[in-house]
């Protein structure tokens, strides 16, 4: 029997929706539906077993892709700064492009004040990257915030909001994501007047990756395949080479360190299954089982030995690609799409789902045609950046990655090389698709 609850997933930075259960179009409830968002921090679209990582264990998030809708290609956008946690989810919460956003989400009205404006209770426990006030401006309640970027997850100084104002931070008594699974299971017990927009952004699986030593979940390094992408060393200056990400393993990258961290890594998202797990199961026993639109996905992926790269602060697949899975009443079951988009296009898509008009200033799309209908086509094409040093387009086909300061291109066919592994840039025949993507390229700041 399916379990009353709605599952989501989508791989490799993969964005998760999910809506809560059996119901079809012709059975929708009259009410609207509240949402559970699930957000991850750093994990690859790859690592969930139900999208073909057969080296992984994610029952929970197996569960919601089955349950729910698959987008096997969304992509964060990129940012103008290494920790591009902050700008990811400034765009996710603004619905704004990397190229408009505050960083700081106060300059404009966010798709949760739309909600709150709209008639949802909003609640958000987790991390929070995008500064202090903006947590109070967006959110009508906030329990247990991490108010920074990385921490050691057991020791994490959480704050809660009183009165509008964050309290002083408060070392937690457990790991973060257990804290901040346990507030949204509070939530989700207490009494509801009207729909709601429940915002779970977990810390996991951002290194450091640390669990509860009691975590029975383990990998042998040893049964870890390498990626199929995996290089010793990135075969150029990328324009960001020394920063922290890419000095957690020296040059150059051997096979037994890249898979001792994979094992690590791959630990901490099973770790974080287990909490989503618990989520999951509070709102199928809870009265809002079967209206509930669960969305899972994950603010990027990571390189982690690909390309010869550890970090995120890149173009290529592995680092912008997210999970991302729809699940809920009238949404298909256990099925992909590949339609083109952004994170930035989920907010407006649930506002579609939920009858939830938007901010003016919110760029992203409204898919809820693509949810209903998976066949259905999304972006035409997808730009790119990094900083000043990279950008890059990509369209259904063909991806171009340029390096303005080195003067340097890449080219793939992601049809043929979906790892990225053979550069066609230097191929004649391929010079008229290159002008034309070039002349697609977003600027970027010299």
């Amino acid at each position: 029997m399916h379990t009353p609850r709605l599952l989501a997933a989508l791989l490799g930075g993969v964005l998760l929706i999910a809506l809560t259960p059996t119901t079809r179009a012709s059975q929708l409830p009259s009410e609207r539906s509240n949402i559970l968002f699930l957000f991850a921090d750093d994990q690859r679209a790859d690592t969930i077993a139900a999208h073909g990582n057969l080296a992984i264990q994610t029952p929970n998030l197996d569960k919601l892709a089955r349950s729910g809708v698959s987008f096997q290609r969304a992509y964060m956008q990129g940012g103008m700064q290494g920790a591009t946690c902050v700008p990811s989810r400034a765009m996710l919460l603004s619905g704004q492009s990397l190229f408009r956003i505050d960083e700081k989400l106060m300059r404009d009205p966010t798709w949760p004040e739309a909600f709150r404006d709209g008639g949802y209770a909003t609640f958000v426990s987790g991390k929070w990257h995008n500064g202090d006030a903006s947590i109070a401006k967006c959110f009508q309640s906030a329990r247990s915030m991490f108010t920074g970027g990385m921490t050691d997850p057991m020791q994490a100084p959480l704050r809660q909001l009183e009165g509008g104002v964050l309290g002083k931070p408060k070392k937690t008594a457990h790991h973060a994501c257990e804290v901040f699974a346990d507030e949204a299971i509070r939530f989700l017990n207490e009494p509801k007047a009207g729909p709601f927009l429940c915002y779970v952004p977990f810390d996991a699986p951002h290194d450091p990756h640390i669990v509860p030593d009691d975590f029975k979940t383990q990998y042998d390094p040893a049964s870890i395949p390498l990626p199929p992408n995996f290089l010793p060393e990135h075969p150029f200056d990328n324009g960001e080479m020394k920063i922290r990400d890419e000095l957690l393993l020296p040059w150059p990258r051997t096979p037994d360190a890249v898979r001792s961290m994979l094992a690590e890594y791959y630990r901490y998202v099973s770790y974080l299954d287990q909490q989503i797990g618990r989520v999951l199961d509070a709102l199928a026993a809870s009265p809002h089982a079967n209206n509930t639109i669960v969305v899972f996905s994950s603010d990027s992926g990571v390189a982690r030995g690909s390309h010869g790269l550890i970090g995120k602060q890149n173009l290529y697949e592995h680092s912008l690609r997210v999970p991302l899975i729809v699940s809920g009443p009238g949404l298909p079951r256990n099925v992909s799409t590949d339609a083109l988009c952004y994170l930035f296009d989920v907010f407006p898509s649930l506002g579609g789902l939920c009858g939830v008009k938007g901010p003016a200033s919110s760029e992203g799309l409204d898919l809820s045609a693509v949810l209903r209908d998976p066949s259905k086509a999304g972006r035409p094409h997808l730009q790119f950046a990094y900083r000043n040093v990279q950008q890059a387009v990509r369209d259904d086909q063909w991806k171009l990655i340029c390096y303005p300061k080195i003067e340097r291109t890449q080219l793939f066919d992601l049809k043929a090389d979906p790892f990225e592994t053979k550069d066609l840039s230097s191929d004649p025949l391929q010079a008229t698709r290159i002008g034309a993507l070039t002349s697609l390229l977003p600027g970027v700041p010299r």
